[in-house]
């Protein structure tokens, strides 16, 4: 989900980045590869929310993380039509691999298509159904996930992945600030941005592990395993 204006208690008026130094980033960004614009196309004009996906600053973002990471195994929640997943296969080294997960078969219905018709086909694999479910049937090590999907299941989805995370491994969690609502006054908060809040806090206080947020686009942690301390 894309950053935005966020009117969110009536006086609170926010950008989480200014839409100018956002467009001047994108401009002083590698761009992607070519096929990325007809997939990008067919979103915005076969989708309802079409701010749903990444797009060329979070894009080569992830690319950016798959290529310094050069993991094997990638687990994503949230396929949507799959700019993300291709952003990252982009980048994997040739034994990688993605499963990519998603519950809606309108928009896997896209993401099926542009995947095919990339040069990664045979690096993404796509399972279409409740991703907790589909999370329980993949033995792991995780070396890379990818969660931006329904706010609400973002604590599970991190419980569930956390275990099977490689040592060196890393989760990437999306849209962590949420528009700014975060900023507004708690009794405001709908159910989506009281799940992100609650996700949030209970991820900086997790002993299991280190978090640092990001302000890119509408927010990005990284989170990885917390390593012990040294003796003495």
């Amino acid at each position: 989900m894309t950053s935005s204006d966020a009117n969110v208690d009536g006086d609170l008026d926010i950008d989480i980045a200014d839409p100018r130094l956002e467009q001047y980033a994108a401009e002083h960004t590698t761009p992607e590869p070519p096929w990325f614009a007809a997939l990008a196309e067919e979103t915005r004009a076969a989708t309802r929310a079409p701010s749903m996906m990444v797009g060329t600053l979070e894009g080569r973002f992830l690319a950016a993380i798959v290529a310094m990471l050069c993991p094997r195994n990638v687990l994503e929640i949230g396929t949507f039509t799959g700019y993300s997943a291709l952003s990252m296969a982009e980048a994997l080294p040739p034994d990688g691999r993605i499963v990519t997960c998603d519950i809606s078969e309108e928009h896997v219905a896209i993401a099926r298509r542009h995947i095919g018709s990339s040069p990664f086909a045979d690096r993404i694999e796509i399972r279409v159904g409740p991703a907790i479910e589909t999370i329980a049937t993949l033995p792991g090590p995780f070396d890379l996930v990818f969660i931006d999907a329904d706010k609400g299941g973002y604590l599970a989805y991190y419980e569930a992945t956390l275990p099977k995370l490689a040592p060196e491994g890393l989760i990437v969690v999306d849209n962590v600030l949420w528009s700014g609502r975060l900023l507004a006054p708690p009794e405001s908060d709908d159910a989506d941005t009281r799940a992100i809040r609650d996700f949030n806090d209970r991820l900086v206080a997790d002993s299991r592990v280190d978090v640092v947020m990001l302000t890119v686009r509408d927010g990005v942690s990284l989170v990885r395993h917390r390593r012990a301390a040294p003796a003495g």
